[in-house]
């Protein structure tokens, strides 16, 4: 019988167990009264994924840092609005609900059962692991986020695309270059350059003031790349002047955003085990018994088995 061609699957997990507990009902809970909706669903969406994408290796990319400092030093705009301040610590904390919080510890224990890696970085985020992962991959890649930050990523030579969530799991869109094309007008590799110069109010990015998507847009097909457009603004033939008078007012904005908004891909890793089968069957069903994790562990293990 032939192999199974290789693909990866990469997982940006936190942004998949978020849409689980906010789509899925919290009406099952474990024996203790202990919410687990993020985990069944999370569970049910890698279920979905592995069965649709037919990927040999999988990974669960990690927020070891939500919010590096090193980027908001940079940029301290960077995530504010998602910040709790925690008096006690002294330390910012990402704003998580309590029944959602609870649920992380029991996350991470049920992708160790199914012997799916969980893999993070000091300092960094999950996109950066998985700009990392994607970028060494020697297979096709399929990522899968709601983060259009990530659409950076695709790279349709190399088989780099997004498996798009922000639709919901029953309208998953698959993103390749012509479909960032198509939405903004811009090609991939030019993405993270758009996003500067647009904003984006989710990450507290705040763009260049007067520079809406489609000028954006316009200015990255004349000029190719940020840079390229700052060295027309400074030869005076980009775009309009009241644009260029935009654009050379953000001066200090664009010296640092890009290094913000763009994944690194060059990490030292911890090395790990990617390939889907290294499943411990007794301790998954000892789990989902004890957390009444059911049905949803039951099609993540038939899933992953196949």
């Amino acid at each position: 019988m032939a192999s199974c061609p290789e693909k990866l699957l990469l997982l940006d997990t936190a942004s998949l167990y978020f849409r689980a507990f906010y789509g899925v009902p919290d009406k099952v809970k474990a024996a203790d009264g202990t919410s687990v909706n993020a985990v069944r669903g999370l569970l049910d969406m890698i279920a979905k994924l592995v069965t649709t994408y037919e990927p040999t290796r999988l990974v669960a990319c990690w927020d070891d840092d939500w919010r590096p400092a090193w980027r908001v030093a940079l940029l301290p705009s960077y995530k504010a609005h998602r910040v709790v301040e925690a008096v006690a610590a002294g330390t910012d904390v990402e704003e998580v609900p309590d029944p959602l919080e609870a649920q992380i510890p029991l996350i991470r224990r049920a992708l160790a059962v199914l012997g799916i890696p969980v893999v993070g970085a000091a300092e960094h985020e999950a996109d950066d692991v998985i700009g990392t992962l994607a970028t060494r991959a020697d297979a096709p890649v399929d990522i899968v986020t709601g983060d259009r930050d990530l659409f950076q990523l695709v790279d349709d030579e190399r088989g780099v695309r997004i498996v798009y969530t922000a639709r919901g799991m029953s309208n998953l869109e698959v993103v390749d270059d012509a479909a960032v094309v198509s939405k903004y007008g811009v090609h991939a590799a030019q993405y993270a350059d758009f996003a500067v110069l647009r904003g984006d109010p989710s990450d507290g990015l705040p763009g260049v003031a007067g520079i809406g998507e489609k000028s954006a847009a316009a200015l990255l097909a004349a000029h190719g790349t940020l840079d390229g457009i700052q060295a027309a603004v400074a030869a005076g033939t980009a775009g309009t002047a009241a644009q260029r008078a935009k654009i050379a007012a953000a001066t200090d904005y664009l010296g640092v955003a890009p290094t913000v908004v763009r994944v690194a891909r060059d990490l030292t890793l911890e090395p790990f085990d990617d390939r889907i089968g290294s499943i411990d069957d007794d301790a998954a069903r000892a789990l989902a018994e004890q957390w009444n994790l059911g049905s949803s562990m039951t099609r993540a293990l038939a899933a992953l088995a196949r």
